[in-house]
């Protein structure tokens, strides 16, 4: 690992607007994985903020099922954050209007998704490369509504025009309560290491909070993370996926400097099995099992037998399937755990 930077203590304290969060932890929205029963369990295994996957600008499709479902967020504990993502000022402005409206609390503009569709219309990381329609933007959603907003970028486009830190003045200056970094460029994809020495002049360069995303996962790198950038915060994503509960071992870490142990089989079981419960009650049996799949994939990752069972629960249709062969298969790892 590298070696320390002279950053900030370890402090877990975070506010964003008028709320205060329960502490400095993220979950990375992420297209496909963060609908509200995932957000649900990060923020009960630890996550201080989690925001909705991202939410088109298009109007044409603020009706579709699709929309609806992401920006649901009944039943879940303040603050309440949507991501919105696009290229016109205006359109900006409206989707963050009806999103607020509909009981968003906290808006989240993406500027850092490096997907191809994306960028393909000039919107997510795309817009990075013109820092102009950057403030027209933000200041647009800024002005549209009286809720806080934030933003979400990466270190630049490519590693030949790394702007994050003008970036950052420019959403500074249009009144952005907090920035979330991805310590990759655009055109760097997920590919190599983020690095982390751009997300600390990124933090010297503003005076409003900034969140540190990228390779965060364990709790002793969110530590170096937090330390060597002297960021605000830390935003997991992928090191999230069938391992929810990395908030609450992040948690502990930062605040006693022991490492909890990994949760016992009996109850990764039962966090999966309510997952997939509120998975089906989210979005019916049909879509529900289906949505399921790369979750119980996750989950069962590194088990023994996990290859037979992800392949068996790939071909079944049903809930009931579904959850007999989940069922059996953790019954059978509890079993082969009380042998050892």
């Amino acid at each position: 690992m590298l070696p320390l930077r002279q950053g900030r203590e370890n402090k877990t304290d975070m506010r964003i607007g008028q709320y205060q969060l329960r502490n400095n932890l993220f979950l990375a929205p992420m297209a496909g994985v963060t609908d509200r029963p995932f957000r649900t369990l990060c923020r009960r295994l630890g996550a201080g903020m989690a925001a909705s996957e991202m939410v088109s600008s298009n109007s044409l499709l603020w009706g579709s099922e699709k929309t609806l479902r992401r920006a649901d967020h009944e039943g879940e504990s303040e603050p309440r954050t949507v991501q919105i993502v696009g290229s016109d000022p205006a359109l900006m402005a409206q989707a963050a209007r009806v999103n607020a409206e509909h009981g968003a609390q906290i808006i989240d503009i993406n500027m850092g998704c490096p997907a191809k569709k994306i960028c393909n219309v000039y919107a997510g990381s795309a817009l990075l490369q013109n820092e102009q329609l950057v403030s027209e933007i933000l200041g647009a959603v800024v002005k549209a509504v009286d809720v806080p907003v934030t933003l979400k970028i990466r270190t630049g486009w490519d590693r030949a025009h790394k702007n994050g830190a003008a970036i950052a003045r420019v959403a500074e200056d249009c009144g952005i309560q907090a920035l979330a970094v991805h310590g990759r460029t655009r055109s760097d994809l997920f590919q190599g290491e983020a690095e982390y020495d751009t997300i600390a002049a990124i933090k010297q360069a503003v005076k409003i909070p900034i969140v540190a995303n990228g390779d965060i996962a364990s709790p002793e790198k969110a530590a170096w993370v937090l330390k060597h950038t002297g960021a605000d915060g830390v935003m997991i994503g992928r090191a999230a996926q069938g391992n929810p509960w990395i908030f609450r071992e992040i948690s502990h870490f930062l605040a006693t400097g022991t490492k909890l142990a990994p949760p016992p089989v009996d109850e990764v079981r039962d966090i999966l099995l309510s997952h997939l419960e509120n998975l089906y009650a989210f979005y019916g049996e049909h879509t529900g099992v289906r949505v399921a799949r790369k979750h119980i994939s996750w989950y069962s990752k590194g088990l023994i037998g996990g290859a037979l069972f992800r392949n068996a629960v790939n071909r079944v249709e049903t809930v009931a399937e579904q959850l007999a062969l989940t069922h059996e298969f953790f019954d059978c790892q509890i079993e082969l755990r009380m042998a050892a």
